[in-house]
């Protein structure tokens, strides 16, 4: 009766510690932007496009643009208000300038996203070397801009991404948001995007920023105008056509409040959660038992033949989430909750499905998607880079 526990909880040990021996490996290579290495002006003055995507982001707006406002590299800014219904056209239009450009989009086209049509219809408007498309929530430290570009400069990266730091106002939202990060880093894994042989890739809405080439030459987000998952579709296109993609960190030069309590995140994630797997059954099931190994050796430890193995994956995770706190900076000591955030988001995960499937479809931003036009515009979760 006991065999098969043991044989388990073993090889869920030998798992764990496989994989934080990697990540403790490779974290630590990627790169910090906040060192003073990197508080450099971007060889060759490249020209950058900031483009703000926003619809019904009148509480968030203005500080995200005033802080775009404050960059000490020179920054030409499009806020994109999409069919906003709320005062967010306005508070563009307020702090219109030489150097912020709002725009105004009153109708959507058939076959397109909000968001990805907004970010298409202002890029088309840039002639700029780079664009860095943001969320209309993300706080800048006035030096972000020219850390990143000068980092993509020096790399000759087509594509950088750059961690966004947490802002925390509750014990459950650095619960779940640590586990969040800390599955999302080891699962990439994220050390190996500069990997052109990898399939890794990564993309974050909060920070995508991209040579204008390198966007024209993946067809833009017309190329994909109905995925949902934009940020990630674009980070799995580029890495797709073997381009130059990485990944930095750089704690506090971009922040943002992702959602309010344990709550707010699980509503927040339903919405999307399905859509990160291609809307497939199968793999969003096949997530929600790869995250139930995070929750059995907290329950696996209380039985005494399975005490060392159990404890030996605890301590794993525990160093997995310290490593990872150099870049997110929350509390290793998060991983004692760690149970109960994966079964949030398996909830969430289910949730997401089963809301999903039920409706057909996908309510965004105010537009209802079918469920096959949805599936029928995914970036292919497993394609390969071309060779």
């Amino acid at each position: 009766m006991r065999f098969l526990p043991q044989i388990i909880a073993w090889l869920l040990a030998v798992a764990w510690v496989t994989r934080t021996f990697a990540a403790l490996r490779g974290l630590p290579t990627i790169p910090d932007l906040c060192l003073p290495a990197h508080d450099i002006v971007p060889t060759g003055a490249p020209t950058i496009t900031v483009i703000v995507p926003a619809r019904n982001e009148q509480q968030d707006i203005r500080a995200c643009l005033e802080s775009l406002l404050a960059q000490d590299y020179p920054t030409q800014i499009i806020a994109v208000d999409d069919r906003s219904t709320d005062t967010t056209g306005a508070i563009m239009d307020t702090l219109a300038s030489n150097r912020l450009t709002p725009i105004h989009i009153a109708e959507l086209p058939p076959q397109w996203l909000g968001k990805t049509h907004a970010m298409a219809v202002a890029a088309a408007t840039s002639n700029s070397d780079f664009l860095l498309f943001t969320d209309a929530d993300i706080l800048f430290a006035p030096s972000a801009i020219r850390r990143a570009l000068a980092h993509a400069v020096a790399e000759r990266a087509d594509h950088l991404v750059l961690s966004p730091t947490l802002i925390i106002r509750r014990w459950d939202e650095a619960m779940i948001l640590a586990f969040f990060q800390f599955c999302g880093l080891l699962s990439t894994p994220a050390w190996r995007i500069a990997d052109p042989n990898s399939k890794a890739s990564i993309g974050m809405g909060s920070f995508n920023l991209i040579r204008s080439s390198a966007y024209r030459s993946i067809g833009g987000f017309e190329s994909f105008p109905m995925e949902i998952a934009e940020d990630l579709g674009l980070g799995r296109r580029v890495k797709q056509a073997r381009l130059a993609q990485r990944f930095v960190c750089g704690r506090n030069l971009t922040r943002v409040h992702w959602a309010s309590g344990a709550r707010g995140i699980v509503n927040g994630v339903t919405k999307n959660m399905f859509s990160v797997y291609g809307f497939r059954v199968w793999l969003s099931l096949a997530s929600c038992l790869a995250l139930t190994t995070c929750i059995l050796p907290f329950i696996a430890i209380w039985f005494r033949f399975l005490t060392i193995p159990s404890a030996l994956a605890i301590a794993a995770m525990f160093l997995g989430y310290r490593a990872v706190s150099r870049i997110t900076g929350l509390s290793p000591w998060n991983v004692l909750l760690e149970p109960f955030a994966a079964a949030a988001l398996i909830y969430a995960m289910l949730r997401s499905i089963v809301t999903t499937l039920r409706q057909g479809g996908v309510i965004w931003r105010g537009t209802f998607y079918p469920l096959a036009e949805l599936r029928k515009h995914t970036t292919p979760f497993f394609a390969r880079p071309a060779k």
